[in-house]
Formats: structure tokens, C-alpha cells, sequence
């Protein structure tokens, strides 16, 4: 139903007075606003880094506790088929914004800080469907999509930014916490940059008479274990070399605080009107460095202390949409960019300190990996009132945001965008009890694919990897591969997963 004045006062009807009129308009407007809201909720995307199926309360978690994202996965769905894109973190937030495999766009693996941005302006992404269905847009976090356009001029206009692929705001980190520039950027340029002490980033030579992590090691607060033993900052070595920046530099206890006082702000600021925000928080990424506040909530070391951490960003957003009366109209989505990774690149006795803890819950892999526990992660959707509290089984996929998000708020999309997001909605609503019926896998680096049919997985030989088949149903960690015992199968499950990559597409033509 769709009113307007016109409509109202076009509508001559000789027992309506003026007063009459006018109560007949406003109700026409409330039911308007009524239907507006109901297919235009804001949408708050929480999503955590490197954060395992199993490192959450609801789904089994030992050692930390998360009692924000446990509540909020008891008012909305939890997913136990819930799907990133990728089992690592630049092809999972590509496939996020774009609706693509990443395997299909050359350039989608592991992006180092300088790298230039992989998504072209002018395309059709996730936060442009939004603005096309009348949302304001932000980005607060970690981004990890490249910026800028050949070599970035950290010290001029970054462009193009999230703000050039449909974001209206951002506040992000350029990649990683582990990566240089150790800065934040606000839209088009570096936070708290002082002129006098221009950036220089350079991923090949160090900077002579800087400290360096491997000739300086003993003189650092976090040991590496692997890589990280390039430029030092805050004490903690990085990938890459930096200089200058000094009153633009983040600290690392700080960053949570800071991205999570953002998010509230753009929350604040956008509460009367439609938004989309994209909160991709840095936690449980290396290095970890919690809040000390943050120290003792779990048995588990600096990981189950960023884990407590994550889960305090978690519950500030909740607080805040319920001291705004706005968590009625908000759907807020959890998920992780990929599997768990206990040891990944410093000393941070996260392997020492695991206890019984199973960070994959029952699934094998994680981080980097085909098996399960490297793409399936933490799902969790909640909209007060129109979602049924309860868990779900629907194979569901971040890539399918895009689609889903069109089909919700009315947005048509072009035959050739987001070429590989499926509308899932009704799944991610609990209208349906099943989400997509097959899902390809991704493994990036390596190229490494996987296919799933129903129970059925297929994963791809590659490297030191060989051809394996398992079935879920009976074998959720993937110990026992079936390739002898059902040759159809594998032959059925090769084909198809061909017929996927050589393809354009796998978003049906509407």
C-alpha cells in the first residue's frame, strides 16, 4: 500500500470535514511508516575475525564465557550450517561485498596494507544496495580490501576507499593489526596525521636506524613465532615496514575501545532514519592484545581474553539499540570471516592455554583450511519481533547477503550483479528451513576448492592434499574419506563443481 497527500486529498468524500482529513492522513502515514519499517529494518552486521564455531557459550565454548552474544542468540536464530565465504579473510569480506566467489577475481587472496583496492567503483556491492533502498551506510573496522588506487599516498586523499564502493562513512584500519599502516583512516585520509611527520610504507626494505623485530627481538612486548619480525610498533613486530605517523599510530589495548565508540556514534547519529552499519571488529585477530580490563575473564590466555573482549564490543550494540528503543526495527547479523587459528604468527601461549577448549567445536580445520571448521563459523540473526527465537539447520552463506538484502528492501538488481549471492532471506528470517542446497568452499590461498550437496563433500586435490569425500551426516570431522567406496558420487560432485567455476555466474536471472 503505498499513500501520499495527493492521494488523501484527491480523495473527495462529502462526510470527510478538514479535521476528518487530516486524521485520515496522519493514520495513512503511520501505516505507511508501520510498513516501511517492517521491510526496512537497520541492519547491524557484527563480524568478528578468526572467531571458531566453537568459541562462543551457546555453541559449546569452555574456558570464557560470552554472555552478550549467548543473549543474542537466544532472541534471534542460531545457525549451525552457517557459512563465510572463505576459510581467510580478504576473499571472505570480498565475497561480502561483491556477491562473488573470490576465486573468480584474480587478486582476492591475503591482501598486504599497501595493496590498492580490489572492488571497482561503480559496481554493484552490498552497502549499494543499501543506499539504493534508501539506507545511510558505514563501515567501522577492520577493512582488508585494498585502498587507494597504485601506490596509496598515505598521506594525501585515499582514494577510492569504502567510501567509493557505497559506504556514506568509515573508520577503518587499512588491513590487519599484524600489517603496517598502524592507523586508522576516516573516509579519505589518515586519523590524527601530523603533516611535519609524513607515513612511509614500504613491504620490501626496512627503514634505516628503526627498529626491526628480527635484530631487535629481545626487546619486544610479544614475541613472534612466525613472520612478524618486520617493522616494530607499540613494542610488537609487524608484516611490512612503516615510518613516521607517530600521533596517528593506534594503540593495540585501545583499538576495541575505539572501533566499538564509532559504531555507537554512527548508531547515534543515524538512529531516525534507516542505516546499515558494516562493524567488522579486529577481534580475535593476532596480534592480541585485549583491554587489561579484559585479562581475567577467561582461563585461555590473551585469546579467550579477546574472545571476552569481542564479546563486550557485542554488548555495548545491544545496549545502545535497546537505550534508543531501536532493537525492535534492527536486525543484527554475527558472524566471523572464517574458521579459528590458535598459533598464528606470535607467542601468545594461546596454544599452551586451550584447555578442553575447542575453538572449531565438533568440526576439523580452521583457518586456511577446506574441512569444515574453516568456513563454518559463528551465524546468529536477530529482529526482535519478526524472528522466532530457535536454532536452524539452513545452509546459509555470507556471499548471499547482497541478494537476500535486495529482495528484503525492494531493491532490483542488474542482470550481471552479484553474480553469485542467492536470496536466502526466508531462511535467514526462520521462514524456511532451508537456505541453499549446495555451497562451494573456498581455500584461498591455493585456489583449493570444496562442494557440498546435501550431506555429501567433495574436497579438490591440491598440493600436498589429495582428492577426499566425506559425508556429514555421519562424519562431521571429516576422518573418514569415501572417494573408494562411492566413485559415482565423486564423479556426480567433479562435474558440478566445474560447471560452478567455469561459469560467470550462479545467481538464476530474474
Amino acid at each position: 500500500m503505498v499513500w501520499s497527500v495527493r492521494g488523501v486529498l484527491d480523495h473527495h468524500h462529502p462526510f470527510l470535514s478538514p479535521m476528518k482529513l487530516l486524521s485520515t492522513f496522519a493514520a495513512a502515514c503511520l501505516l505507511q511508516a508501520a510498513a516501511v519499517a517492517s521491510t526496512k529494518p537497520n541492519v547491524i552486521f557484527i563480524y568478528a575475525d578468526d572467531l571458531g564455531y566453537g568459541d562462543i557459550g551457546c555453541n559449546g565454548a569452555k574456558g570464557v564465557a560470552t554472555p552478550n552474544v549467548d543473549k543474542l542468540a537466544s532472541e534471534g536464530i542460531n545457525f549451525t550450517d552457517g557459512h563465510a565465504a572463505s576459510s581467510t579473510c580478504t576473499p571472505s569480506r570480498y565475497s561480502i561485498m561483491t556477491g562473488q566467489y573470490a576465486f573468480r577475481q584474480k587478486g582476492t587472496g591475503i591482501l598486504p596494507g599497501d595493496a590498492e583496492m580490489i572492488i571497482k567503483p561503480g559496481s554493484t556491492t552490498l552497502p549499494s544496495i543499501f543506499k539504493q533502498a534508501g539506507y545511510t551506510t558505514g563501515a567501522v573496522g577492520k577493512w582488508h580490501l585494498g585502498l587507494g588506487s597504485g601506490k596509496v599516498d598515505w598521506n594525501g586523499e585515499i582514494k577510492p576507499s569504502p567510501n567509493d564502493i557505497g559506504f556514506d562513512e568509515s573508520f577503518i584500519m587499512a588491513a590487519t593489526g599484524d600489517r603496517v599502516p598502524t592507523v586508522y583512516i576516516r573516509n579519505h585520509r589518515v586519523e590524527n596525521l601530523d603533516p611535519v611527520d609524513p607515513i612511509e610504507v614500504d613491504y620490501k626494505k626496512p627503514f634505516p636506524g628503526l627498529p626491526d623485530g628480527k635484530k631487535d627481538r629481545a626487546t619486544l612486548k610479544m614475541d613472534w613465532s612466525a613472520g612478524h619480525n618486520m617493522a616494530v610498533i607499540n613494542g610488537i613486530g609487524r608484516i611490512g615496514y612503516m615510518k613516521g605517523g607517530t600521533k596517528a599510530l593506534w594503540k593495540d589495548d585501545q583499538m576495541s575501545q575505539d572501533f566499538t565508540r564509532e559504531a555507537l556514534g554512527f548508531i547515534e547519529k543515524h538512529k531516525d532514519q534507516p542505516f546499515f552499519l558494516y562493524f567488522a571488529t579486529h577481534n580475535i585477530h593476532v596480534p592480541r592484545v585485549p583491554n587489561a580490563m579484559f585479562l581475567d575473564k577467561s582461563t585461555m590466555g590473551l585469546r579467550g581474553a579477546s574472545i571476552a573482549e569481542f564479546d563486550w564490543q557485542v554488548g555495548q550494540v545491544m545496549q545502545t539499540l535497546d537505550k534508543l528503543g531501536l532493537a525492535e526495527n534492527t536486525m543484527v547479523i554475527l558472524s566471523s570471516d572464517n574458521g579459528p587459528v590458535i598459533d598464528d604468527g606470535y607467542k601468545d601461549e594461546a596454544k599452551e592455554k586451550l584447555g578442553d577448549h575447542k575453538p572449531a567445536g565438533p568440526y576439523n580445520g580452521g583457518k586456511y583450511s577446506l574441512f569444515e571448521g574453516g568456513t563454518r563459523v559463528p551465524f546468529i540473526v536477530r529482529w526482535k519481533g519478526k524472528v522466532k527465537p530457535g536454532t536452524s539447520s539452513a545452509i546459509v552463506n555470507q556471499m548471499d547477503f547482497a541478494a537476500s538484502f535486495a529482495a528484503l528492501t525492494g531493491v532490483k538488481l542488474a542482470a550481471d550483479a552479484v553474480p553469485d549471492s542467492l536470496n536466502v532471506m526466508p531462511a535467514l528470517l526462520g521462514e524456511s528451513k532451508t537456505g541453499r542446497e549446495w555451497l562451494v568452499e573456498d581455500s584461498l590461498p591455493g585456489n583449493r576448492l570444496a562442494y557440498r550437496e546435501g550431506d555429501w563433500k567433495l574436497l579438490l586435490a591440491g598440493g600436498r592434499f589429495p582428492l577426499q569425500l566425506f559425508n556429514l551426516k555421519d562424519d562431521l570431522a571429516e576422518k573418514k574419506d569415501l572417494t573408494a567406496e562411492h566413485p559415482e558420487v565423486v564423479e556426480r560432485l567433479t562435474k558440478r563443481l566445474e560447471e560452478i567455476r567455469k561459469s560467470e555466474r550462479t545467481r538464476p536471472q530474474s
